[in-house]
């Protein structure tokens, strides 16, 4: 049976994957974006019920995090909208170890439709397509936490894990904690990169406070660098996010994307060659 599927964020580092993965199944998606038609705008709720109309699915990716001020209300709103169009499921990008995710979660599993909760560990995408990646470019890498151990999880395998979850009903109602296969520091990643690339990648520890200013001294927008900081103090080094999961593993049949492999296959795009 052919599904309608409407993609929250189907341009974005999840989504666009998902997006791609259901129409090669031949499934109808929307694409929920702001540029799309009929638009979907997390800013805008008047656009929300045009998005929904005729869906019998959604993956909700909330930007710029489930831990922001607004995203729980916004979350309870879009889910009575999402019932009352008549959608049948929702599935639900989460973070690994943000308290004010899982409130949202608790939005979506007691929304009265089925649901499966997509929690999420780092991605590894973030070396490559999102805030460290400038740095990595200059050579020059300074972070705070370099003790903290965390499991990157590759986008592709989220991506999979959540086409399944739309596509099959042995997933409702069940929680999925993903990560990859391993644990690595900042210092352990910059020198993955490094010896891929072939560059001299510097890694240098530096306080929480000093990077925060660094953002502000770059212009980095505030609800950006409170994200940052909220992430990098509360989330990073919080207790049970230094956990590998075996849930990939358990949803896909197979292990997760080794950090190492997801390097040399970046490499290869030419995105760290300044």
């Amino acid at each position: 049976m052919k599904n309608q599927i409407l993609v929250i964020g189907g341009t974005g580092k999840t989504g666009r994957k998902v997006v791609t993965q259901l129409e090669k199944r031949g499934h109808q998606v929307r694409v929920g974006s702001r540029n799309a038609n009929p638009s979907f705008d997390w800013g805008n709720p008047a656009t929300w019920s045009p998005a929904l109309e005729g869906m019998d699915k959604v993956y909700i990716t909330f930007q710029p995090d489930l831990a922001v001020p607004g995203a729980l209300d916004a979350i309870e709103a879009l889910t009575k909208k999402a019932a009352k169009a008549g959608v049948k499921k929702l599935v639900l990008l989460s973070g690994k170890g943000e308290r004010e995710a899982e409130l949202c979660e608790q939005v979506v599993m007691h929304s009265g439709l089925d649901y499966t909760i997509v929690r999420a560990s780092w991605f590894m995408q973030n070396f490559s397509e999102s805030f460290f990646l400038d740095p990595i470019l200059a050579g020059q890498v300074a972070l705070p936490k370099p003790e903290a151990k965390v499991p990157y999880v590759d986008t592709d395998d989220i991506a999979e894990v959540v086409v399944a979850a739309l596509l099959d009903d042995t997933h409702n109602g069940k929680v999925y904690e993903l990560t990859g296969p391993r644990l690595l520091t900042f210092a352990e990643v910059m020198k993955e990169i490094s010896l891929a690339t072939g560059r001299d990648i510097a890694f240098t520890s530096i306080s929480l406070e000093e990077y925060t200013g660094f953002l502000k001294q770059a212009d980095v927008p505030a609800d950006y660098i409170w994200l940052i900081d909220y992430l990098l103090s509360n989330v990073l080094d919080a207790e049970g996010n230094n956990v590998v999961s075996s849930d990939v593993e358990k949803v896909l049949g197979r292990k997760p994307k080794d950090f190492t492999e997801y390097v040399l296959e970046t490499q290869k795009t030419g995105v760290w060659n300044p």
